[in-house]
Parts: structure tokens; sequence; C-alpha cells
């Protein structure tokens, strides 16, 4: 004969499961320099079986592509570079550009003031943008921290300059310097005056 469980019986209640609690995230920055912090936490840390064969010989030179050829008169030369780009998209993931016009001068400016960018209170850093990974300013540490299982050991910003130009607002100097390198040089002459003229009489 068979029983049935009454009602209310925890038997004839469905079991539940919970989600588990959302994880606090936090700057690679705040995390590496926090005291207590003795080795990486498994969340940014790959398991041993998913690591890849390497792609590329470690003696091999790391690509070198020359900017200026990007855009050569002669289309030839122009396509060689874009197979050389994409070559080295594909089995470096990264490469070292040349000749692509960017004085030292400015390169260690945007360099100083990324650096500036970065030491900024984690809950400013947080709020300068959205959190979708199309916005056009963003800051975080992986490309979407709210799915990836793992995460990657670095922060960034990211900033979209076309055909819109957006900047955070702090740093400054971060829209100065970055606009630098962005904007045509007629342009650019016009904005460093008017930026050098705001800051004079702001003085």
């Amino acid at each position: 004969m068979a029983t049935t469980a009454p009602t209310g019986s925890p038997l004839s209640q469905p079991s539940l499961t919970h989600p588990p609690p959302p994880r606090k995230l936090t700057t690679v920055k705040a995390l590496s320099e926090s005291p207590g912090l003795s080795s990486i936490p498994s969340i940014y840390t790959f398991p041993k079986e998913t690591y890849h064969e390497q792609v590329s010989d470690t003696k091999e030179p790391i690509p070198t592509i020359d900017f200026s050829l990007l855009t050569s008169s002669h289309p030839d030369q122009r396509s060689k570079t874009i197979r050389e780009l994409g070559k080295a998209c594909r089995n470096w993931g990264f490469f070292m550009v040349t000749n692509h016009g960017v004085p030292e001068r400015m390169m260690k400016a945007i360099i100083e003031v990324c650096r500036e960018f970065f030491e900024l209170p984690e809950e400013e850093k947080r709020g300068i943008g959205g959190k979708h990974v199309l916005d056009p300013i963003r800051f975080g540490t992986s490309f979407n921290e709210s799915v990836d299982e793992i995460l990657c050991w670095r922060d960034y910003v990211k900033i979209f300059q076309h055909p819109e130009f957006h900047s955070p607002k702090k740093p400054p100097s971060f829209r100065f310097v970055v606009v630098q390198i962005y904007l045509p040089s007629s342009i650019k002459k016009v904005y460093s005056q008017t930026f050098f003229s705001s800051s004079q009489k702001s003085r």
C-alpha cells in the first residue's frame, strides 16, 4: 500500500538550491597591496589542465609592425604589412609598433597620467564609467567580471575615442594628454592654447 507525505511535510517540498553569494570584487592593485596577502587567490589562477601548448618559439623575436607601411601608397606593401599584423595577432596576441608617429615625450606623458589614474582611490576608479562591456569608458579587471570564471591579474581602463572622443574626468591632465594623440595637429594647437589659458585663469 502506497503512502503519501502530508502536506507541509519536508518530504513534499521541492529541494531548493540557493545561488552562491556574489563575489566581492576588488582591484588587483588593492589586492596586491593587501598586507595579509600571501598568495594569488584561486579566482585569478587557471587550472593546469586548461594550459595550452606553447604556440611560439621563445627564441623567435617579438613581431614588429612598421605602422607607416599601413598607409603606404604601394598596395602590395600595405597588404604584406596587414598579413604580418594578422599573423602576429594569431600566433602571439601582441606585437611591437615602430614609426607610429607618437613622440617619446608623449609616450612618457601618457604613461604618467595612466599611473596617476591607477593611483586614484578605488571608489573613484570604479565610478568613472558604466558596467557594460561596450560602454565608452570602463574600468575593471577582467572582460566581464560578472560572468568570467577566472579573472585576469590586471587592472585596466578602456576609453573609446572614435567616432566620439571620451575621457575620464580624473586626473585632470588625462584628457589633455590623450587628446594630443587623438586629435589632428591643426586642432591640437587650439585645444592646447585653450587648456593652458583655462589653467592660468583657475590659479
